[in-house]
Formats: C-alpha cells, sequence, structure tokens
C-alpha cells in the first residue's frame, strides 16, 4: 500500500500529550479502514503535527481521523518511506517513545535544509585530472561534515548534495566548515555554492519539503562567495545562538524577504524559458514587471551579475549537465539550451570555461 504523510495546524493549546492521545485512537480503530500508523511528527511551538500512515488512499486517512477524534488534516501527499527517512530521521516512534502507554513524541518536523552545489570554473585539459581528484577528496569531506553535524545527506547527483539538519545551528557550522575546507585547500577551478532555508515537510505543493527544497537550490544558485541563508534561517539561528550574530560574519549573506521573493520570481521564470533561443533579456525585465534599468540595478544587487549574464552562465550550466551525460552531441546541446548556433554556443562555452565543448567531451573519454 501507499505511503501517506498529512499535516495537522493544531488549536492553541493542543500539547503533544494531546497529540500523543488522539495518535493512539487512530491506532485503535486503523484496521478498519485498512491503514497502519507508522509514526508522527508534533511540534508544540509551531503548533503543527504530521502523521505518516500507510492506507489504500487519502480518504480513507479522513475517515480514519475523523471517527478516531475529529481532527480532520489540512492536506495530505502521498511520500517514498525512504526520502521521509532521509528527510526526517525515521519513519517508526522513536526508541524512547515505544513501549510506553502513551508514546508522546514531541519532536518537530520544521528541518533545516542546505543545498552545496561544487561548480566547476574552469575545464582546462592541463588540470582536468586534478580537479576530478579533488572532488572526490571533497564528497569524503562534505560527508564527514554532514555526519559530524548530526545531518543526513538526503540526495547526491552530479556534484549536487541535499542535506537536512534538525538545528538551524548544526547546518550553519556544517556550512561553516565545508567553506573552510574549501579555502584551505583552494582548488580555483572550482567553486562552493551553499544555500540554506528552513520548512515543513507538507504544504500545499504535492511533494514532501518542495517549498523549501526549492528555496535552498535557488540560494546556492546565486550564492558566490557566501553562503546564502533565507531570513528565516537567519532570524533562528540567531535565536539559538542568542551572543552570535550572523551579520558579523562575513562568510554568510542572510538574504531580505524582499530578495528572497525577487530571486524566487527570476528563478521560476528563467526555468521556464532558458532552452528557448528566442528569448533574451527584453523578455525578462517584462515578465518579471522591472524597467530595463532597475533590472540591471537589482541583478547586480542581488545576484552580483547582469541579467545577459545571468541568462547565459544559465544555459551553460545546463549544456554542462548536459555535455556530462553523453547522450547529446554539440549541435543538439547547443539548440537544447537556447543558443542561436552551435558557433555562437562553442565561443561562449570557451569564454567561461577555456576549452571548447568538443575538446571537454575528448577528456571525459580519457
Amino acid at each position: 500500500m501507499p505511503i501517506f504523510m498529512d499535516f495537522h495546524d493544531l488549536p492553541d493549546g493542543v500539547t503533544a500529550a494531546h497529540v500523543a492521545e488522539m495518535h493512539q485512537a487512530d491506532l485503535k480503530i486503523e484496521h478498519k479502514y485498512n491503514c497502519r500508523g507508522l509514526t508522527y511528527w508534533c511540534d508544540e511551538r509551531r503548533q503543527t503535527a504530521f502523521c505518516l500512515i500507510e492506507a489504500p488512499n487519502e480518504q480513507a486517512i479522513v475517515d480514519l481521523h475523523q471517527k478516531a477524534h475529529g481532527a480532520v488534516p489540512q492536506r495530505i501527499i502521498e511520500v517514498n518511506d525512504k526520502i521521509v527517512e532521509s528527510f526526517l530521521g525515521r519513519i517508526e516512534d522513536p526508541k524512547k517513545s515505544q513501549n510506553t502507554k502513551l508514546n508522546i513524541i514531541n519532536d518537530p518536523a520544521f528541518k533545516t535544509l542546505m543545498v552545496i552545489i561544487i561548480k566547476k570554473k574552469s575545464l582546462r585539459k592541463k588540470g582536468f585530472k586534478t580537479l576530478s581528484a579533488a572532488i572526490r577528496g571533497y564528497h569524503k569531506s562534505i560527508t564527514n561534515i554532514i555526519s559530524k553535524q548530526k545531518g543526513r545527506i538526503v540526495k547526491e547527483k552530479a556534484n549536487i548534495y541535499l542535506t537536512s539538519f534538525d538545528s538551524v545551528t548544526n547546518a550553519i557550522k556544517s556550512a561553516h566548515e565545508i567553506q573552510e575546507i574549501y579555502n584551505c585547500v583552494i582548488t580555483p577551478d572550482l567553486q562552493f555554492q551553499i544555500g540554506i532555508s528552513a520548512g515543513v515537510p507538507v504544504t500545499d505543493k504535492k511533494n514532501i519539503f518542495e517549498d523549501t527544497i526549492k528555496k535552498a537550490n535557488y540560494l546556492a544558485y546565486i550564492a558566490n562567495d557566501k553562503v546564502a541563508l533565507s531570513k528565516e534561517v537567519k532570524d533562528l539561528y540567531e535565536s539559538e545562538n542568542r551572543q552570535i550574530s550572523l551579520g558579523n560574519k562575513q562568510e554568510f549573506n542572510a538574504v531580505n524577504t524582499q530578495d528572497e521573493k525577487f530571486i524566487e520570481h527570476l528563478m521560476e521564470y528563467t526555468e521556464k524559458v532558458w532552452s528557448f533561443s528566442n528569448i533574451n533579456v527584453g523578455d525578462f525585465h517584462k515578465n518579471l514587471g522591472f524597467s530595463k534599468s532597475k533590472l540591471y540595478r537589482t541583478m547586480i544587487s542581488v545576484i552580483g551579475m547582469s541579467p545577459n549574464s545571468f541568462l547565459k552562465n544559465y544555459r551553460l550550466n545546463k549544456a554542462i549537465e548536459l555535455l556530462d551525460k553523453q547522450e547529446s552531441n554539440i549541435s543538439q546541446i547547443a539548440y537544447q539550451t537556447g543558443f542561436s548556433s552551435p558557433a555562437y554556443f562553442s565561443k561562449c562555452f570557451q569564454e567561461v570555461y577555456g576549452i571548447l565543448p568538443s575538446n571537454y567531451i575528448k577528456l571525459q573519454l580519457v
């Protein structure tokens, strides 16, 4: 049977003990609805609860909750148990709560997510093998740091890491240590881009932590030499560490709410149009609701590059992904990534990476 996670917005005054009682009421009659309650998360501070239930369908969960205690969930999504465990650390009740009469679990599902991108800045033939060895070394270091700070690697693909932490402080410490190893080793042909956001697993989206993952990805993408944080992460960190202000740490860039909204709007629009060769900067300022001059100023201030450079770099990053897959030839990749011709694509690629795409393909085959 499929597994679902539901979200309950708890009324004021409802405690973890109350949620435990409701969970026990579910377990007593779950067999009547062909359901099996696996575990739940309760956050008294944020007044939220999330249940993990094996069930034939969403309606069975609604009917079970309605009959057991009347607290119908505001949202239900289908999930993968392994993904849930990667994000939240468990798919069953914690050991300390098992075999007790009430099983009170005051364990928030609110998590801090960090995205780490190891980006290739140069693909020169001379240092290609060294670059590959450096990436392998960084992988081991990143894995060790995440584990040491009690984090979990949810997904790793193409030098991009999605990680989950119970504590904002541990996520910030991990980001600091990862930046430290990069600064100590100094690999000029690589760049680390790190973005950190925080949120709950179930929102109005269909996938677990979808909003939070998206924000962390966007923050990582626009991050340059500094770790990019959402305002919420900054506020939570300073709440947990009353004597420390992230404003005094030069390696972190806390993005304000207005800039967060701009980044989200920019990235969502870019994701829709980047592959179309007829899209240019003019389309950006029209669709983002900015004048040409205001868009340029905002992009320089928030992203650190002009709209034209941003679009070109976005397309080149996509081209690198396609070249690494080795499923298409250079001409196909040029048109797939929105360049007007293979010749122009090769020119732009060489300007940024110091090598022609044809030679980059040859290096991969060595």
